[in-house]
């Protein structure tokens, strides 16, 4: 079971700040911004590269949650949302999820 599975579980404590019952939003706990929130299916998905046509309507749900989240953040001047995908893509937990990142300019390419 992955820490986000047992956020999901309320085993792990997290400063929720959205959920439905597709998802759940969370501060993370290493911000690599003023504002860094993951955006979670609570469908428990390993990665992109595992999604099926039948996750279609839960990745939907999750990114309008992410862009809601934004607007509850204020981040009003903008916002990236990123999803890192496999060893190289930079994913740590084996669990499907948006980093939601903002406050500050972003530059680019991100790394």
């Amino acid at each position: 079971m992955s820490i986000f599975a047992k956020i999901i579980a309320r085993e792990i404590p997290a400063d929720i700040v959205y959920e439905d019952d597709v998802c759940l939003a969370f501060r993370d706990i290493a911000p690599r911004a003023p504002t860094h929130i993951l955006v979670i299916p609570k469908k428990p998905i390993v990665g992109l590269s595992d999604l099926t046509v039948e996750d279609e309507a839960i990745m939907g749900r999750c990114v309008v949650a992410a862009s809601e989240v934004a607007r509850q953040q204020g981040l009003d001047n903008g916002y990236r949302l990123v999803v890192n995908c496999g060893d190289d893509g930079g994913q740590e937990v084996p669990h499907l999820h948006f980093h939601l990142l903002g406050g500050r300019a972003m530059s680019w390419p991100p790394g």
